[in-house]
């Protein structure tokens, strides 16, 4: 004779109620699976579609943006814009990292994203100064200067390109700052994250032995 269990049963699945998760899907262990396993892609959530065409989107827009919208001949708007953008990703990247904590879907999109961006932003100043008298030597065009921001932040020179203006040396030093404070820490949330997604997907065999097709 079957023994009659006291524990309510959940009115949909028929499992007891108080019946604890499973640590890798979330889902009780008597739940139907729905077909299958009934786990999803490790890229299920994370909007690794969209990465691709945010990414291309952010570098087409860094080189059609028209040249003189900024410049020295409005430095106070050039600075204003540059600093409001600075502190906008600072903040949406915070944000992100805290989401990340929790695994929340999309953060790794917007991580990557953010992080593209600041280096489009420094890139994009580069340029800008590049117009004023005495502030590089070997900086003219776009990709020079998405090529000099890339070589700040990963702290390398070739020579080919100097900087020699106060302007642009003080960019370059919150360029550092901000690569060690912001950026640093977004790649080690980023990475955190893809971490914990890798060892919550089941192995393989385990799916195969749960799925009786």
């Amino acid at each position: 004779m079957a023994q009659r269990s006291d524990e309510p049963s959940d009115p949909v699945t028929g499992v007891p109620s108080g019946e604890p998760p499973d640590e890798a899907t979330g889902e009780r262990s008597g739940a139907p699976s729905g077909g299958g396993s009934g786990r999803r892609p490790l890229w299920s959530g994370h909007g690794w579609p969209l990465l691709g065409p945010v990414t291309a989107a952010l570098f087409v827009a860094y080189f059609l943006v028209p040249e003189h919208t900024l410049g020295p001949e409005r430095p106070v708007l050039s600075w204003t814009v540059f600093g409001i953008g600075l502190t906008a990703i600072a903040v949406l990247l915070v944000k992100h990292m805290r989401d990340a904590l929790f695994d929340r879907p999309g953060t790794v999109v917007a991580l990557v994203s953010l992080m593209c961006l600041s280096v489009l932003l420094f890139s994009s100043a580069y340029f800008v100064m590049s117009h004023h008298p005495g502030e590089f030597t070997g900086l003219r065009t776009r990709l020079d200067a998405l090529y000099f921001a890339l070589l700040t932040l990963a702290t390398l020179s070739y020579g080919d390109i100097t900087p020699h203006g106060q302007s642009v040396r003080l960019v370059i030093l919150l360029q550092i700052v901000y690569t060690l404070v912001f950026l640093t820490a977004a790649a080690t949330s980023l990475t955190g994250k893809l971490r914990r997604s890798a060892a919550s997907r089941p192995p393989r065999g385990r799916d195969r032995k749960r799925d009786p097709d």
